[in-house]
């Protein structure tokens, strides 16, 4: 809120729009300052929420999460009282999960054993279906949620907090109604027929993911039943993975983003998360259950909502080929014209992800820029109440079963599930197509919103670093993506920023036909993975956009044009494309 002599306004935070004049009485709790939610009137508009000072990042999320509409009230329910006889009970297993540090909503939690015949896994998931009747009114709002949205330290759930962070969540020592997936794995870790039932578990351990990488170094202690069942798990998923890998899924490594927070509203720093080794753990067993659901399906002819990656255009692929080879990157040569199979499609692309993943690997260069050019190259991973297979993870069946407090196409497979085991009356959804397309649309949408948060995340801690260190700090960046008017660039290991072409000085830069470099009209080249010298223009705070400038050229005194956005539009498109496990929305 703003004053302007004796008037108060609202002038709007995230998006450029015209002041609002507040009426008279604004409540004594308003200040200016702070971040508020208005309801626009013919003349005066009207507080109708106070969400704190605009000076806190965690009150400019919880606005970004209002601003969106991923910050609904829940519909009413009455938590019901499940009984828990006729379930299958596990609680002496030895059971773990494994999760953000920050997380409350627990959906998923593992258990090993070591047989004579190989080794015996469990995957047990909240058995969500059992507190969620379908048609209920918190089923059809949590339909139309369809995800939970996750900021950084917050987050819009999908359920209630007394079901997402209560009843349904697998706390530790807490007894709690799952779902399992019971599969036995022969010496080689071939699968065998798996088993699924509801069932009563007892978690021992609340891990995270840092605890557990820890644990798995060396690093940390833990009690010698805990400590055996992560080694025989970890052994589990690296040959799952080989395995995966073997028969050609594509391999991307994309490290999450993290942060953390001062006690005075601000952001203190950011990191790319380092336990890729717990996260594979999780991930790989996780894949390994949504496998076996969805090819139960299938076979079945069931009702249900798949997760689908298609093979990927040949045509994308040649071009993929033509700009890494430009870039001086190693790629295996395209099939000749008219001899491209679509199973030839997708091993390619299996292959060429592999050569990028071993180039970035060994030569340090393109860290960033080439697997995003592999990931834009590739269709979108969507769902389908056709089982159309994951060209990403080479899986002929595959659906999401393993989050169903956070998606609800989790939930649909359950009930899908639960019905052909003779378990559950509860009826599908009316319209699977439809709701296949919108929670296809709402993940993309979510994904822009968590996106945008990060953003915003990282130009408030880039503003406090240029606070400190002063604003003529000189980086060395990456070239991360190319558009006509400029290019996007990766510094300071997080951060990231627009430099317009108009500014980078001492040459007339266009945009390649192949959108691999800008090329100087007196010879000058700046291509997709070379470093660049850069220091920081612009900063917008609420926007989360970052303008850079050429380091060592003048700083302009007031910007002439608003900054693009450093995390999106960098390829001359919105959003993130990814085609394989990231962030919370992932493939497992």
């Amino acid at each position: 809120m703003i004053r302007r002599g004796k008037l108060v306004y609202a002038e709007p935070y995230f998006t450029p729009g015209l002041p609002l004049l507040l009426e008279q009485k604004v409540r004594t709790e308003v200040g200016l300052g702070d971040l508020v939610v208005v309801r626009p009137g013919r003349g005066r508009s009207r507080v109708e929420r106070v969400l704190g000072s605009a000076a806190r990042i965690e009150t400019v999320l919880e606005g970004l999460l209002v601003e969106s509409g991923r910050r609904r009230e829940f519909e009413p329910y009455a938590l019901p009282s499940p009984p828990t006889e006729d379930r299958v009970d596990l609680r002496d297993l030895v059971t773990f999960t494994i999760d953000p540090e920050t997380a409350e909503d627990f959906d998923d939690a593992i258990s090993v054993h070591q047989e004579e015949q190989g080794v015996r896994v469990w995957v047990h998931i909240a058995d969500v279906s059992a507190y969620l009747p379908s048609g209920v009114p918190l089923d059809y709002g949590a339909a139309e949620r369809a995800f939970s949205t996750y900021v950084p330290g917050n987050v819009a759930p999908m359920l209630p907090p007394e079901l997402s962070e209560d009843a349904c969540s697998l706390r530790p020592s807490q007894d709690r109604l799952c779902v399992t997936t019971e599969v036995l794995l022969d010496g080689e870790y071939r699968r065998g027929e798996p088993r699924f039932y509801r069932s009563l578990i007892r978690s021992n351990d609340r891990l995270s993911y840092g605890q557990v990488e820890r644990i798995l170094s060396g690093k940390e202690s833990a009690e010698p039943e805990l400590l055996a069942a992560l080694e025989l798990t970890d052994r589990v998923s690296s040959a799952l993975r080989r395995r995966r890998f073997a028969r050609g899924a594509l391999r991307i490594e994309r490290p999450e983003l993290e942060f953390a927070f001062d006690d005075e509203g601000g952001v203190a720093r950011a990191w790319f998360q380092t336990e890729p080794r717990a996260h594979a753990l999780v991930e790989d067993l996780m894949i390994l259950a949504n496998e076996a659901v969805a090819e139960l399906l299938s076979e079945r002819g069931r009702e249900a909502l798949y997760r689908v990656h298609e093979r990927p255009d040949p045509q994308s692929l040649v071009s993929l080929i033509d700009k890494l080879t430009k870039l001086e990157v190693p790629t295996p040569p395209a099939p000749e014209e008219g001899s491209f199979a679509p199973q030839e499609a997708e091993q390619l692309a299996a292959q060429i992800a592999a050569a990028v993943n071993d180039y970035v690997s060994r030569a340090g260069r393109g860290r960033e820029a080439f697997p995003t050019l592999v990931l834009r190259a590739l269709k979108q991973a969507r769902y389908d109440p056709r089982n159309l297979g994951h060209s990403g993870l080479s899986s002929s069946a595959y659906c999401h079963f393993t989050s169903p407090i956070r998606r609800y196409p989790d939930v649909v497979c359950h009930r899908a599930l639960l019905r052909e085991l003779g378990l559950s009356d509860d009826a599908p959804a009316a319209d699977l197509e439809a709701l296949a397309e919108h929670t296809s649309a709402v993940e993309r949408e979510a994904s822009k919103i968590e996106f945008q948060a990060d953003e915003i995340c990282l130009a408030w801690l880039l503003d406090r670093r240029q606070r400190i260190e002063g604003p003529d700090e000189r980086f060395t960046g990456e070239i991360i993506g190319l558009i006509g008017a400029g290019l996007f660039a990766r510094f300071g290991e997080v951060f990231e920023g627009f430099l317009p072409a108009r500014r980078l000085g001492g040459d007339y830069f266009e945009l390649d036909p192949l959108g691999t470099a800008l090329e100087g009209r007196r010879g000058g080249r700046l291509r997709l993975g070379d470093e660049i010298e850069v220091e920081v223009e612009r900063i917008e705070r609420h926007s989360g956009k970052v303008e850079l400038r050429r380091a060592g050229s003048e700083r302009r005194r007031k910007s002439a044009t608003p900054t693009s956005s450093g995390r999106r539009d960098r390829h001359g498109g919105r959003g993130p494309q990814s085609a394989i496990p990231r962030t919370n929305h992932s493939e497992h």
